[in-house]
């Protein structure tokens, strides 16, 4: 199956992502076993099927781990605010409609948010040891921080971190799963950014909180 990496980078401030309904699923929240890491986060059901799924395709000695899945409301605004923030001490002739559009690059609107609808997860690949193979950044590297190193096409990193990163679009997207281009370590399922880029009429799964079905 080709891989869901997105060409053609559409921001999840992009008014074409709130415009795709959603038709909630109802599908629990559930947590990832401790072989995805000792995070053990919360995802929907569906995803952590399709994790599963990509797991099985990654070579021996290669594992992945997951760092971050669902996140509250209140959690997103506050890293919303505090990107903000930085994106406005970094570029001060920005106007309020570009901040936001410049903040959706590393994390997203909260009435689109990928990780609120449990829907997304950040991830990397780690050895046999349990040791962080070379990416080209570390997760949560922003794009001033690493120079738009962090954009999954970027260019310039190094010739393993390419392989990694092609690694994890070939199981990834095999799954099901859709990277957001800004960040090589997100990747998501059923969330509107996903139907949009793959064509669904819609998301299946919209903001959720953990005690609605979900497993401890």
């Amino acid at each position: 199956m080709t891989a869901n990496v997105v060409v053609m980078v559409i921001l999840l401030s992009d008014p074409r992502v709130a415009a795709v309904p959603v038709r909630e699923s109802g599908e629990p929240l559930v947590r990832l076993d401790a072989s995805f890491g000792p995070a053990r986060a919360r995802v929907r059901r569906g995803l952590a099927d399709r994790l599963a799924h990509a797991r099985r395709d990654l070579p021996p000695g290669i594992a992945i781990r997951v760092v971050e899945g669902h996140r509250s409301v209140a959690d997103q605004r506050s890293i919303v605010a505090a990107y903000a923030t930085e994106v406005r001490a970094a570029h001060p002739e920005a106007g309020p409609d570009e901040v936001r559009r410049l903040t959706s690059r590393f994390v997203a609107p909260v009435d689109v948010a990928p990780h609120v609808a449990g829907a997304a997860v950040d991830l990397t690949l780690v050895d046999a040891c349990g040791d962080d193979l070379d990416l080209g950044t570390p997760i949560d590297a922003t794009p001033e921080q690493s120079d738009g190193a962090c954009y999954f096409a970027a260019a310039g990193i190094g010739a393993d971190a390419r392989a990694h990163r092609d690694l994890l679009a070939r199981v990834l997207g095999g799954a099901g799963l859709v990277n957001y281009p800004t960040e090589w370590w997100h990747w998501s399922f059923g969330d509107r950014y996903w139907a949009l880029v793959t064509g669904a009429g819609a998301a299946t799964y919209g903001p959720a909180r953990v005690g609605d079905g979900a497993a401890a």
